[in-house]
């Protein structure tokens, strides 16, 4: 049977790496496009990154559209302090042999969404990264964002922040992209996941697995093992958390993850708290009625909790294949 079908919009990023490589190789996702944006590395080096990912898993028949350079607002920030210099844990990969698709990133996520939904199975669309590309497709191709399954995002937090004392960085780093999507998703009808800072962490490879994946001898294998490696050493952990992989292995694996669905908001004005995702867990009638912005219309399945063991192993399963 064939899996189901999934877009990637990512800003790669070790994390988003770990990602593309579950949703390639899980026999339960056919992948079938990957847009670009900028996020945790300046555009180039995510299309470089991305590209790079997915030769050395060999996988050509992906499309690849290049995006947003920049949030629709901000001056762009980037996560490279995290990532590496390259955004890619400088690991010293050949440059890829793949190119991009001629298509723009908003053209790739039009013809990919309704080419698929035509086919008789809805996509799930993956943002992993600033929302840029998403908010600007919602806004171009209405009547084809409106046949997605679904939206799962990774970005924001309950409970949790990390660019500032309020946000999560993907959020924080486009937040009006943000409001605009979960709008959209209000407006259409379109199921939406957020797939946040609480459990964002939860998901972390031990380095005795990365260990056993580096003994596996394929590319896959190799490049998850020194991608976690990276992140053990730079936070001087034992291993690391497998980040953006979770939302997507959250598909194949749903009992790991608990979610509430909740309204949801994004500050977009407050000095101290743009871009935070405001989760709505007032259950009282009396301080509703006595709130001036009344719910907001976004009704989200919010990740509150998950079990970090069984997808992690998950993810090991779909990286290391019949080895593992």
């Amino acid at each position: 049977m064939q899996g189901l079908p999934v877009i990637l919009d990512v800003d790669t990023g070790v994390d988003d790496a770990c990602a593309l490589m579950v949703a390639a190789l899980h026999p339960g996702l056919d992948l079938k496009a990957v847009t670009c944006v900028g996020g945790n590395a300046p555009l180039d080096d995510v299309v470089r990154n991305t590209l790079t990912v997915l030769g050395l898993l060999e996988v050509r028949d992906v499309p690849v559209g290049v995006g947003a350079a920049r949030p629709l607002l901000e001056e762009p920030v980037d996560a490279r302090h995290v990532h590496g210099s390259d955004g890619m844990a400088d690991l010293g990969l050949p440059a890829p042999l793949l190119e991009p698709d001629g298509r723009t990133a908003v053209e790739v996520l039009r013809d990919t969404v309704a080419t698929t939904a035509d086919a008789g199975t809805p996509p799930t669309l993956l943002p992993l990264a600033p929302m840029t590309n998403i908010a600007l497709f919602a806004r171009l191709h209405p009547e084809v964002f409106a046949r997605l399954g679904q939206v799962v995002f990774m970005g924001g937090g309950a409970e949790i922040s990390n660019a500032t004392a309020a946000a999560e960085f993907n959020v924080f780093h486009d937040p009006e992209a943000a409001a605009i999507v979960l709008d959209a998703c209000a407006t259409h009808e379109v199921p939406v996941t957020m797939y946040g800072l609480d459990v964002f962490y939860a998901p972390r490879v031990s380095d005795a697995q990365a260990e056993r994946l580096r003994g596996i001898d394929t590319a896959a294998a190799q490049l998850a093992a020194a991608l976690v490696s990276f992140h053990a050493r730079r936070f001087d952990a034992d291993g690391a958390t497998i980040g953006d992989a979770g939302a997507v292995t959250m598909l194949v694996c749903p009992k790991a993850v608990r979610t509430e669905r909740l309204p949801v908001r994004v500050e977009l004005t407050g000095s101290f708290t743009r871009g935070r995702t405001i989760v709505d867990r007032r259950d009282w009638t009396g301080d509703l009625a006595h709130d001036p912005h009344g719910l907001a219309p976004a009704q989200v399945d919010v990740a509150l909790e998950a079990d970090g063991p069984l997808l992690v192993d998950t993810w090991l399963r779909a990286i290391g294949g019949d080895a593992w």
